[in-house]
């Protein structure tokens, strides 16, 4: 069965008012052609969604990328169904939005979006837009993570993405067939500009080695594809300063009316535990899975650093970073647990990903001790 084709998971209790949101579906012969389908035809979700209970001035609504706080959402699910728990989704999205952050990404590797279907992708993109715009955050961008192995379903994605109210698409590179690509990396290049040609929403480069078999793009290829008008970011998880820096620097001065609180290619950390330095090195801020927990203290950070008080800065960013080992070592299912022992919610990632045990539950319940406390005292 085509993946575009997939039934929807179950919806949960956030449904009263939500079951009424529809998407055009992109018919695959329309796919490379750089033009959205017809809206005569629907997606697999249009038998219980209709696009009458949205205000479309804020469904698709221009909302630009500044600097700040982004965070990877996670996703959740019933615990005894595995279904998609639209309600505490939307719950976990106005909660970040109320705490300060500058925009939510959805389909990141906080999501699970390797364990989602695309119209369960649809339907969490949608969940947080609405939950957004009901709690009075209809300026708030969202992102969503649109990877895939092809060329062909990354444009899929990012006009799905664009269907459920995403702003954005972040996108990893294709890994699976690397060995075969053109010299150079010229394939990369190729598929970026594709997919950029294509897409109904900008595109922000997410270079994450340990998610593409160890692929790092370097600073001159991030560039080199800067210079595309529907490429407006970059997401550095590789951790590389020095990389950040240069691709912070050269982006700038290739803007003719270079804005500081409003650049025209965003650059940010991939990890809060390198805020600081990615602000020393010209980058614009972050999107990082620990804000998820803790996204008072990821904001306190950059604000300290910004308003001179770098010792103050330094002194929350040591916390910030303990805690962010602990939701490296943990990965998802760490930092639901972490969720579910502080914040009361959080449960477990869909399988095949282990349940934690007690020990481990608890172990990353103390990890994050440190950075919880500070995140009530904020």
């Amino acid at each position: 069965m085509s993946p575009h084709n997939d039934a929807p998971s179950p919806t949960s209790s956030f449904t009263a008012g939500f079951n009424r949101i529809s998407f055009r579906s992109t018919a695959s012969s329309s796919l490379m052609t750089g033009h959205l389908a017809p809206v005569d035809t629907h997606s697999p979700l249009s038998s219980s969604y209709s696009s009458s209970s949205l205000d479309a001035s804020t469904f698709h609504m221009a909302r630009p990328l500044v600097p700040g706080v982004y965070v990877p959402t996670m996703c959740f699910f019933d615990e005894d169904t595995e279904d998609v728990d639209t309600a505490t989704i939307a719950h976990h999205a106005v909660r970040l939005a109320r705490a300060g952050v500058t925009g939510l990404a959805t389909q990141g590797s906080n999501g699970e979006a390797v364990h989602l279907t695309h119209s369960e992708r649809q339907l969490v993109t949608a969940t947080t837009r609405k939950a957004l715009n009901d709690a009075g955050y209809s300026h708030m961008p969202i992102i969503v993570g649109c990877g895939a192995q092809s060329t062909r379903e990354a444009i899929q994605y990012c006009r799905e993405a664009w269907e459920a109210g995403g702003d954005y698409a972040l996108v990893l590179p294709p890994s699976y067939y690397a060995p075969l690509f053109a010299p150079a990396s010229q394939t990369i290049v190729d598929y970026f500009n594709a997919v950029a040609d294509a897409s109904p929403i900008p595109l922000i480069i997410y270079n994450f080695p340990g998610a593409v078999g160890g692929m790092d793009l370097s600073s001159d290829m991030i560039i080199q594809l800067s210079g595309h008008p529907n490429i407006v970011g970059v997401k550095l998880t590789c951790g590389n300063t020095g990389k950040l820096n240069r691709v912070a620097a050269a982006t700038r001065k290739l803007t003719k009316n270079f804005d500081p609180s409003n650049p025209e290619f965003l650059v940010l950390a991939g990890s809060a535990d390198f805020s600081i330095q990615s602000l020393v090195a010209g980058g614009h801020g972050i999107l990082a899975g620990l804000a998820n927990i803790a996204p008072k203290s990821c904001i306190q950070t950059i604000e300290l650093y910004k308003q001179g008080k770098q010792t103050q800065a330094q002194e929350v960013q040591e916390i910030v970073s303990e805690g962010d080992w602990t939701a490296i070592q943990g990965g998802v299912v760490g930092v639901k647990a972490g969720l579910q022992s502080w914040m009361g919610y959080g449960g477990y990632a869909r399988s095949p990903l282990p349940k934690p045990t007690t020990e481990q539950a608890k172990k990353w319940k103390e990890g994050f001790r440190d950075l919880v406390l500070l995140e009530k005292s904020l």
